[in-house]
Formats: structure tokens, sequence, C-alpha cells
């Protein structure tokens, strides 16, 4: 999460790529979350393409980018339940923001933990803004033996819900996208901060 995001933010939402990859992670999320209602945080929201569609039945959302210009983008959308934190996310941010302060009961991370420096640092972030028994879900690339170094693999993402003693629901592949070059699939992580118990 550089701001070298700032350069393609313009155009990011008429991507027809990236259109879809939303549409598909909105429609894999409700078929394990019922959203209506929720305080949710879109940790590298970008332009908002999933906050839109969660921002109709949701209670609050907080989204939150490193790229000023992602973030400019999502404001001109002028949507009313929605906060925007254009920053990166630390412990010092957190204690600070207010938009911080109440737990989320949904934290959503699309295409984002893939490209952080130490996905797992920040994962316990994310948990520390995590409401008891909230859910936690990722999308990312896929990471094949072809390209290990891109995307990452199921049995790394349940290592890291591990560590950070977050229950695995789910890692899965819902969806891939297909370009005229190639198929790119995607996998995608659901995991729960249980309150009384952690269950692997």
């Amino acid at each position: 999460m550089t701001n070298d995001w700032d350069e393609v933010a313009a155009d990011w939402d008429s991507n027809k790529d990236v259109i879809l990859y939303n549409e598909k992670a909105f429609e894999s999320l409700l078929k394990f979350i019922p959203v209506d209602g929720l305080n949710i945080l879109d940790f590298g929201c970008g332009t908002g393409l999933l906050t839109e569609k969660l921002s109709p039945t949701a209670n609050a959302i907080v989204a939150l980018d490193n790229s000023s210009q992602m973030i400019a983008v999502l404001d001109n959308k002028k949507i009313n339940n929605v906060r925007t934190v254009p920053k990166l996310l630390s412990k010092k941010l957190i204690k600070e923001n207010q938009f911080l302060q109440k737990k989320f009961d949904l934290i959503i991370a699309s295409s984002v933990c893939s490209f952080l420096p130490d996905f797992q640092s920040t994962l316990l972030l994310l948990k520390s803004l995590l409401a008891d028994d909230g859910y936690f879900v990722q999308w990312d690339w896929l990471s094949s033996a072809n390209k290990p170094d891109f995307g990452l693999n199921m049995d790394a993402i349940k290592s890291n819900y591990r560590q950070a003693s977050l229950s695995t629901i789910a890692v899965s592949q819902p969806f891939s996208i297909i370009s005229s070059e190639n198929t790119l699939p995607v996998v995608m992580g659901v995991a729960r901060n249980n309150k009384h118990r952690y269950v692997n």
C-alpha cells in the first residue's frame, strides 16, 4: 500500500476487471455474513467500490486507505454513512483517530493483505479493532507454485489466523478473474474473533 496507487486512482472505477472483482467479492461475502446493520471497517478501501455496495444496509462504514487520491475519489461519492481515513494503519492512528475508537462487527480487506510488508502485525492491529465475535474477511490473489511470491496461499492465511488467535471459518477460492492474457484465481479468507474460545 504505497502512494503509487495515487497514480491509478482517477481511472480505477472504470477498470472492468476491478469492477468485476468487487462484484464477485461482494457476492461471496453475502454467502457468509449478513451485513445489515453492521459497523464495518473497509481496510485498504481504494476508491470504495465495496464500500458503495455495503453502505445501503450497513449502519456505518469507516473506509481507510493510505492513498489520498483513492480516498478523494471515494469522498466525491458523498456517501452519508461513510467516514474516510486517508492514513496508514498504526497503533498511533488507532489511539488518536475518532473513527477507530468503536469496535467493528466486520473488517474487510479486498486485494490488500498480499501487498502488506508484514501481514501478521497488521492482522493483529485489525484484530484489536474487531468486536467480540466480529468477522475479518479478506480477498487476495491466490499464489501458485509458478508464482509463489505473488498473492497468498491458503495455508499462509490459515497460519496467520492461528497466530492472531482468530478462528478460521473458511478459506476458499470463490472466483477467478479471466482476462485476455491469463486467469487469476482469488482466495477468500473468513475469520472470527471468538469471544469465549478459540476454534481452529
